[in-house]
């Protein structure tokens, strides 16, 4: 069967609406990455091998970073990826793939740490920022923040987003916010309520199609 669109969720529980929703739908595959960026682009790859999807857009959850305007329980779209710690650590600070000349991408753009979206399935649009390790310190918080001028962290879109790009497929991303980025607090976090938000709104969008 032709897949006109792939999901990818990391985890079962992003993903769960989503299946009993979308059982049976023509066109329509979502896939389980698993965690993390190697995950994610391994998953999407394997996936772009077999078949060729017109279009692939991420769901899951992610936190907003403490001057973003967002509060828990939002849903917003990557307007762009960025790649929060791919790059190189010197005396003067951070350095990204531009700095250091070397492109992620190299045809038919050239794209560094930022991957531009093409697909936006939520109205709010936003900057997102991958990482490999989840941000739980205010200092740290503030820091991507700045360096980024993103508002919602993850571990995975850059990864897809990357992938999608070298295949030229174009791609969308929508999360949840779960909590804010901050000293890590377990106890302020709203998962569940911030996957079943994400796949809701991206559920509408798709019915709009």
């Amino acid at each position: 069967m032709a897949v006109d669109l792939l999901l990818c969720v990391a985890t079962k529980r992003e993903g769960t609406l989503l299946h009993t929703r979308l059982a049976g739908r023509a066109g329509v595959r979502i896939l389980r990455t698993g965690v993390g960026a190697v995950n994610a682009a391994h998953a999407v790859t394997l996936c772009l091998a077999v078949e060729r999807p017109g279009s692939i857009i991420v769901c899951g959850v992610g936190g907003a970073y403490p001057g973003s305007g967002l509060t828990i329980g939002d849903v917003v779209c990557a307007e762009r990826e960025v790649y929060g710690d791919l790059g190189a650590m010197s005396p003067d600070g951070f350095l990204d793939m531009r700095a250091l000349d070397l492109p992620v991408v190299e045809s038919p753009s050239t794209l560094y740490n930022e991957l531009p979206m093409q697909i936006f399935p939520a109205s709010r649009r936003v900057t997102f920022v991958t990482v490999n390790t989840c941000t739980g310190t205010d200092d740290i918080a503030h820091a991507l923040e700045a360096r980024t001028g993103g508002a919602v962290e993850n571990m995975e879109g850059a990864a897809v987003a990357h992938v999608a790009h070298l295949h030229g497929v174009p791609v969308g991303e929508i999360r949840g916010i779960s909590n804010i980025v901050a000293n890590r607090d377990k106890s302020a976090w709203r998962l569940p309520e911030a996957a079943d938000a994400a796949q809701e709104a991206l559920l509408g969008w798709i019915a709009q199609r």
